[in-house]
């Protein structure tokens, strides 16, 4: 398996996080808030792993997105534009997943889904159009 079919194939499974955040959101009734959170940031976590593979970097297994993009950060400055989200969507890998652990709406779980599209398109344009992949 060469390093751009790794890469894709996280991003497939960034994806797959990604559709699930949505229709749990917008399809389930009544709206499943906590796991729409929680996908959103796991779509984020691989689709950054999925770059820092094609860069034929080992990501270290961490749900931490802050480390994650200070990684990506280090092969492309542009990946700065993704620290606020990736600072938002952090929270939502591990605390969102227990009773009273971190309390979300539906303005905050849309908004998580929409940071998590902004990462993984960003991601995905910047895999796509990487000539060393």
């Amino acid at each position: 398996m060469t390093v751009l079919d790794l890469a894709k194939d996280w991003l497939r499974y960034a994806q797959s996080d990604l559709n699930t955040a949505t229709q749990m959101f917008y399809n389930v009734h009544p709206k499943e808030i906590e796991i729409s959170c929680y996908h959103s940031q796991q779509c984020a976590e691989k689709a950054l792993k999925a770059y820092l593979v094609s860069k034929d970097i080992t990501p270290p297994y961490t749900h931490d997105l802050f480390e994650l993009n200070t990684l990506c950060m280090a092969q492309e400055a542009s990946f700065s534009s993704l620290q606020s989200s990736c600072v938002s969507l952090n929270p939502y890998g591990v605390h969102v997943r227990y009773p009273n652990e971190l309390e979300v709406n539906d303005t905050v779980a849309k908004l998580a889904i929409d940071k998590a599209k902004s990462v993984y398109d960003f991601v995905a344009e910047k895999i796509q159009g990487d000539d060393d992949v």
